[in-house]
């Protein structure tokens, strides 16, 4: 089975600026061939030079982002959820532009704006009416492009934890260009099994990956079932990427939220270098 493996920049950087435009051609020279640019700050994002530099590899790019409580698609504050839609249309605006044809992460709500309690039907209707905003205009503006939302575990997000409900969140948005982004450190707390949330989305639905370990350190060194998630994924036939993530312990915005306090490899680069090592190894037995 070819699997196209890619690095996330989040495994060198928390945000990503000029300065960290030497992560573009390194992942290159790992071996990898996508890269995921995780952008927090659209707004200040250096794209036309992030192009250029792209432009100087043979590598793929995905974009991926995360809301606040400042663009929280969820919120009661029509303000803040109109903050949201303009975040992320600059999310398009910026995919158009680099070239990519993908955008993931927590797209669809607050990352980390837990309420305590289950979501409510008041807060999936402003999420949908939000996004379905956002997807119209990515049809209209951007076509190419897939906006896929990454359920995650129940200490990060209470709106989507398992593939089922992002699938369910697609089809109510509505919209073609909708998919999921499925992450094996969150489904490894919330779903059933591997094979079950890759079937659950099929095709269709299934639109991008992130291959992380269950403790976020070196992928195939845990518990996570690559071989069953593997095989599931050529049953499929997906043909999309799968990109390695993970944080660093002196990273200040991030760490609150994904409680990384203490180092999985002696740098993030080795933590990248090994697990592309040892999913390669297990892709090829597919």
């Amino acid at each position: 089975m070819k699997i196209t493996f890619g690095v996330d920049s989040f495994i060198w950087s928390e945000v990503f600026s000029e300065k960290d435009l030497w992560i573009i051609p390194k992942a290159e020279q790992l071996g990898f061939e996508v890269i995921d640019i995780a952008i927090a700050h659209p707004e200040i994002f250096p794209t036309q030079k992030v192009k250029e530099e792209l432009a100087k590899t043979n590598l793929k790019v995905v974009t991926t982002t995360t809301l606040g409580a400042d663009t929280n698609p969820i919120s009661e504050d029509s303000k803040i959820r109109a903050n949201a839609v303009k975040h992320m249309k600059k999310m398009v605006d910026i995919n158009k532009t680099l070239g990519s044809t993908i955008t993931g992460g927590v797209n669809y709500a607050g990352w980390g704006c837990l309420t305590g309690k289950p979501r409510t039907d008041e807060e999936w209707e402003h999420s949908v009416h939000c996004m379905r905003e956002v997807a119209e205009y990515a049809l209209e503006t951007y076509p190419a492009l897939k906006i896929c939302v990454e359920p995650c575990n129940r200490f990060e997000t209470h709106f989507l934890n398992i593939a089922s409900d992002a699938v369910k969140y697609c089809k109510d948005v509505g919209t073609p260009n909708m998919g999921v982004h499925l992450d094996c450190f969150h489904m490894i707390r919330e779903e059933k099994s591997f094979r079950g949330a890759v079937e659950t989305c099929g095709k269709k639905y299934l639109g991008y990956v992130h291959v992380n370990e269950n403790d976020r350190g070196i992928p195939g060194t845990g518990l996570v079932p690559f071989d069953e998630f593997f095989r599931a994924l050529k049953d499929i036939d997906y043909q999309g990427y799968c990109v390695i993530e993970s944080f660093d312990p002196s990273f200040t915005e991030l760490n609150a939220q994904c409680a990384i306090w203490r180092s999985f490899a002696p740098t993030g680069e080795q933590l990248a270098i090994d697990g592309l090592k040892n999913l390669k190894e297990i892709a090829a037995k597919i």
